[in-house]
């Protein structure tokens, strides 16, 4: 069996269960950066939030703002599977997914949904499947990682299962609509309660006192607004402007979502590492999450 280690646990977020769940529900917990209440279920029949953007830093900076995202694509019902897109920071270019196996954090590992991966590959003459961009010296890449603690977090009792899909070999929209359309004709196919995150950072920048800071969030925000407008190709074309880590996606999620009748995005929080650690002067990033309803 295939096992992905969680290789940055203990340092980009704590190691020991006891120590993660307390963190994670501060997260949660957190007025003002977080959602300030802890992910409730209302087992709904019907879903109307289908995918999400969440970042990926280091929990103590982003955790508040992924809290957002979890606990919008969990409130409704729990679902089946998580199909996590990620980008690539170690030089892979390939787009490929995890066809099968575990992956481990300490909240109790993660099993890859198989039924999912393979109808993918079926479905796909782009993506294909390639454990070397997940294990061995793939294993210093965080983006996915650092996802998988709030799905496990979320999930309660209920073993939800993970895709994890590693966009890292273009940054051309009509690739990225061709994959989604594969991704898509894949979920609709099975029946199953599927949603889909993209991990990424917003802009990475020195910022040095708050009005370059105030620069910095406007032009996060252009990129936010097509988001909101859901508009997948404007979308990208604002992040590629920027040093937004994950432009293709949020891209592809968006084109997956619309794929599957999504109608809008919305912004559920967007803050700094300045703001979150009260400190301007130094290197600063842009924490987003976002939904996407049908």
């Amino acid at each position: 069996m295939v096992l992905r280690r969680a290789t940055h646990a203990g340092s980009w977020y704590p190691g020991s269960k006891k120590a993660l769940q307390e963190a994670i529900r501060g997260y949660f917990t957190d007025e003002k950066f977080g959602p300030g209440e802890e992910p409730l279920t209302l087992n709904k029949d019907e879903r109307t939030i289908i995918g999400g953007v969440s970042p990926h830093a280091g929990m103590t900076y982003s955790g508040p703002c992924a809290a957002f995202t979890y606990l919008n694509l969990f409130k409704e019902r729990i679902p089946d599977t998580v199909v996590v897109l990620g980008t690539d920071h170690i030089g892979y270019h390939k787009i490929a997914l995890m066809r099968e196996g575990e992956w481990e954090t300490p909240l109790g590992n993660l099993e890859i949904d198989e039924e999912v991966s393979k109808k993918i590959l079926d479905n796909s003459k782009i993506i294909e499947a390639d454990n070397s961009l997940f294990t061995g010296r793939a294993e210093q890449e965080h983006n996915i990682e650092i996802q998988l603690p709030f799905i496990k977090y979320c999930s309660h009792d209920k073993e939800v299962k993970i895709v994890p899909i590693k966009i890292a070999g273009t940054r051309e929209f009509k690739t990225m609509n061709v994959i989604a359309i594969d991704i898509a004709k894949a979920i609709k196919s099975i029946k199953k309660d599927i949603v889909i995150v993209a991990s990424s950072d917003m802009s990475h920048k020195q910022v040095m006192d708050s009005n370059q800071l105030k620069i910095f969030k406007e032009i996060d925000f252009v990129a936010i607004e097509e988001f909101k407008k859901l508009n997948p190709e404007k979308t990208l074309e604002a992040a590629l402007k920027t040093s937004i880590c994950g432009p293709q996606t949020i891209t592809t999620m968006m084109l997956i979502c619309q794929n599957l009748s999504a109608t809008k995005g919305e912004m559920m929080q967007y803050y700094t590492s300045s703001e979150r650690t009260g400190s301007i002067g130094g290197y600063c990033v842009g924490y987003f999450s976002g939904i996407i309803l049908k």
